[in-house]
Parts: C-alpha cells; sequence; structure tokens
C-alpha cells in the first residue's frame, strides 16, 4: 500500500489490490461523500452489447446475499438521512453515497456490497430489461436529449461515442444474463476502482474502513476502452428525425478537444462568452433581441481522446431556419478577436462555478474520483482557476480557429419537418 499527499490535502492510497483512495478532508463540512469510480462505460462495448454498462449499475440496486431486496439497500441510507445513487458515462460508471459523517462507514458497506456481491438473479434481470426499454422509450417522447443523441451519431458514427450511453431496443433486448453477469465479473474488479472520499473525514479513518470493507477485493483484467475515429469527409452532417413537437429542437456540434489538451481552458471560456449564461452571446442575440427562442446554450465536453463543443436551441418550430442561420453567425463571430471585458466577465463565471461547487462534498468527491479513475493529474481548484486565468484573448482566437470550424459542423434536429434538404442547404452556406 503507497500514500501520496497532493496540494489540495487529499491523500491518494494505492491498496495492495490495486484499488485507488482518494481522501479529501474538508474542515468546514458537515457531511461526507463516498463515490466509487469504475473503469465501466459505453467506451468498453460492442454494438452488440451496447448499453452493457448501464444494464449492470441498474443492477446493483437489486440485491446482494447479505441485502436481497431492493429496499434492503435503499433503506439503510434512507433510515439515516443520506442519499445514494448511481450514474453510467462514457467512460466511467460511479455509485456514491452522501450521509453524516457518523454514517460513513455504514454508506460504504453497502455501495461495497453492491459492488462485490450483487446477485444478477434472472427474474430480477428480465425485469429490469423492461424499465430499461422504458427508459429508452422516454428518450424519443425528450426531443432535447434525442437531439443531442443524434448529433452524437453524427460526430462518431459507427463508434460507442455515437450511441446512447444505455443503448438500443435492440442490444438491451438481447444481452443474454450470462453476458451480463461475465461483465459485472471483469469490470467490477479492484484495480479498475476508484473510491474518493470527500468532506467531514479523517484520511485515517477512511484508509482504515477501505482496507477493512474493500481490501480484500480480488483485482482482475478488466477489458480495455474503445479509441475513438472521427468522421470520414464524406459522413452525413444533417440528421433529421421528424416528430409532430411545439418547438424544433436543434443541436449544432463540432468536435472538440480532450481532457489533456492544453487549449481546453481557452475553450471553456470560449463556450462561457457563447453560450453560457443569460448574458452571452447566444442568449442575448437568440432570446433577447430576436426572441427565437427560450432556451439557448453552449457546451463543451471533454474525453481522454476526444471532446465535442456544441449549441442546443428550442426553437419557434416557423422560424427554425432563422435561428439556424442565427447561430452559425455567432459561430462565426465568436472567431473574431474578443474584447477583454467580455473575457473579464468569462473569468469570473467560471471561477465563481468552481468556487461554488466546493461547497458540495459529493461535488468535491466526484472532481477527484473522476481525475484519478481517468488516470489524469489530481488539479486542484486554485490551479484549474490560475490556468483559467492565464488565457488570453488571443488563446480565444486562437482555439475558435482551431475549434469553430464550418467544415466540421453538425446538425441535429427534431421537430415536425418533413425534408433534410433546406437544412442541409442552411449548413452548406454556412461553409
Amino acid at each position: 500500500m503507497t500514500a501520496v499527499a497532493t496540494g489540495d490535502a487529499s491523500v491518494v492510497t494505492t491498496l495492495d489490490n490495486g484499488l485507488t483512495l482518494v481522501v479529501t478532508p474538508l474542515p468546514f463540512a458537515r457531511s461526507v461523500s463516498a463515490s466509487f469510480y469504475l473503469r465501466a462505460g459505453s467506451r468498453y462495448e460492442s454494438e452488440e452489447s451496447a448499453g452493457l454498462s448501464h444494464f449492470c449499475e441498474h443492477l446493483c440496486f437489486k440485491g446482494t446475499a447479505r441485502r436481497p431486496r431492493p429496499v434492503d439497500l435503499s433503506s439503510e441510507i434512507d433510515a439515516v438521512g443520506g442519499s445514494i445513487n448511481a450514474s453510467t458515462d462514457r467512460e466511467l460508471t460511479s455509485y456514491y453515497a452522501k450521509v453524516t459523517p457518523e454514517y460513513l462507514e455504514r454508506a460504504l458497506d453497502v455501495l461495497a456490497d453492491m459492488l462485490r456481491c450483487s446477485l444478477y438473479e434472472e427474474a430480477e434481470i428480465e425485469r429490469e430489461r423492461g424499465v430499461i426499454l422504458e427508459e429508452l422509450g422516454a428518450v424519443e417522447d425528450a426531443p432535447d436529449e434525442l437531439a443531442g443523441v443524434l448529433l452524437d451519431g453524427l460526430l462518431w458514427p459507427g463508434q460507442p461515442l455515437g450511441r446512447d450511453i444505455a443503448g438500443t431496443p435492440a442490444s438491451v433486448g438481447t444481452i443474454t444474463v450470462e453476458r451480463l453477469r461475465a461483465y459485472y465479473r471483469t469490470q467490477y474488479v479492484a484495480n479498475a476502482t476508484v473510491l474518493s472520499v470527500a468532506g467531514a473525514v479523517e484520511p485515517e479513518r477512511a484508509r482504515e474502513l477501505c482496507e477493512r470493507l474493500v481490501g480484500d477485493w480480488e483485482p482482475g483484467a478488466p477489458a480495455d476502452w474503445i479509441r475513438v475515429d472521427g468522421p470520414s469527409p464524406q459522413a452525413s452532417r444533417v440528421r433529421l428525425r421528424a416528430k409532430e413537437t411545439e418547438q424544433a429542437h436543434i443541436a449544432l456540434g463540432m468536435g472538440g478537444l480532450s481532457a489533456v489538451d492544453p487549449d481546453r481552458h481557452a475553450l471553456g471560456l470560449l463556450s462561457a462568452i457563447l453560450g453560457e449564461g443569460m448574458s452571452s452571446r447566444l442568449f442575448v442575440r437568440l432570446r433577447e433581441e430576436l426572441a427565437l427562442c427560450y432556451d439557448v446554450h453552449s457546451a463543451a465536453g471533454y474525453l481522454r481522446d476526444t471532446g465535442s463543443f456544441g449549441v442546443y436551441a428550442g426553437v419557434d418550430r416557423g422560424r427554425t431556419h432563422e435561428a439556424l442561420a442565427a447561430i452559425v453567425r455567432e459561430l462565426a463571430r465568436i472567431r473574431e478577436p474578443v474584447e477583454e471585458d467580455e473575457l473579464a466577465r468569462a473569468k469570473a463565471l467560471v471561477r465563481s462555478r468552481i468556487q461554488l461547487r466546493l461547497e458540495d462534498t459529493r461535488a468535491v468527491s466526484a472532481r477527484y474520483g473522476v481525475l484519478a479513475a481517468l488516470g489524469l493529474p489530481l488539479v486542484t481548484p486554485e490551479e484549474a482557476i490560475a490556468r483559467y486565468e492565464a488565457v488570453t484573448a488571443a488563446d480565444i482566437e486562437r482555439v475558435a480557429e482551431r475549434v469553430v470550424r464550418d467544415s466540421a459542423l453538425r446538425l441535429a434536429v427534431v421537430g415536425p419537418f418533413a425534408d433534410e434538404e433546406p437544412l442541409e442547404a442552411a449548413l452548406r452556406g454556412a461553409g
């Protein structure tokens, strides 16, 4: 077992079985959050097994040998006023609980039991299969989510990143019981796991609990994640899902930067200027001046080897092309030099956002857990803020020229339209 202290008073320990423990004491906190991160997600799945990681996440709440009913798991945390949940993403699956400090051992015991000893009974698997199929159906009824899924398919066609994390009805419907159990045994191993604990906790106490509850968890040989290929120049640029919706839902995006790219802080500030907040360029132009929409925003996403940058808007369906043209114009304008006062406002927004998240032990636990699980440096909030503060207007202009390229634009639209051609013409006009 090895332990290393970081600059943010976090202590990182690697157990003999390969599990990584990150402990971040927060003296002001009255709660403690524990988050397990496993190297399991949609980037680990073939097309035939799409949704496998998400399916396993659901099943870990369905009972263990010690707690055979789902309510036996949830009630232990509910009874002490805590919360417990999980989520599956592209690169990681997380299980987390937030409790008052005296119940940390209980929370860790429940989480560890779920990860190590879930039953995966066939009856529960079939019951949960139906629940997940309903969940996938709900995406079809949520046009804003659906537009995002369609855009992912344009950015990464035929690849895990281009699919819904929960899979497809076809894949979920055919994943076998044996495949689910095998994936659980393969990926849910100690050396593919990070435990991040943050809040009112001493590192020694967290380490003692970790050794006792998961120190004998066996390591294994987990599968590796699938690397990405970019879209070919011949790939489609537009995808339309015809639906009789009140609004048209526009998702316009392009490839972005990875989580280790030196320009990611400049791209983050570019996004803040363009479409984050009520004083951003997109919000002021499309909502306040043109009254085209209620919601419009931009976002940058960062993954191990790639990323994305895009804009979403829900607009009056009769003004879809006008809204699309306005968004494209703002994307072109962001390549021009930004004013220093605009850059200063973006820095203040990002700085405050980082600082406000420090008040939530779950957010702090997640911050360091994700970084450790992805093998990234445990950058402290202060270090991150300093990197944003160092970004210049010239950096913004450079990253805009690098990322916001007309030829890279991809467009997904969900709305009451029959023909993609006018949408494609709009993008060709942008190019």
